[in-house]
């Protein structure tokens, strides 16, 4: 959720959050109460709507997670790429 508040356009409803992410609206306002609670979000009424906006600790974490996935992705294709090579190497054996 972090990543996605980070990236998406502002501003960001808990609607737009919970679609986004994939998950029920209802567990989408309790994460999002948790991480008011962490003070990684903030909450700004409109009218009857909350805004959702990171604060600069969940901006930070949000860029680090970001960092996390991309080397997770890297370490995945090349473990891929490894697979892809021995296969190659034991069909030329045969």
């Amino acid at each position: 959720m972090l990543v996605f508040l980070k990236q998406g356009e502002n501003p960001n409803y808990a609607t737009e959050v919970s679609k986004g992410v994939d998950c029920t609206y209802s567990h989408t306002i309790k994460v999002l109460d948790h991480f008011e609670e962490l003070d990684l979000v903030e909450f700004t009424k409109e009218g009857r709507i909350k805004l959702i906006e990171l604060t600069e600790d969940g901006k930070e974490i949000a860029h680090d997670l970001e960092g996390l996935v991309r080397k997770f992705k890297r370490k995945s294709q090349q473990v891929d790429e490894e697979d892809s090579d021995e296969e190659n190497s034991e069909e030329e054996e045969e």
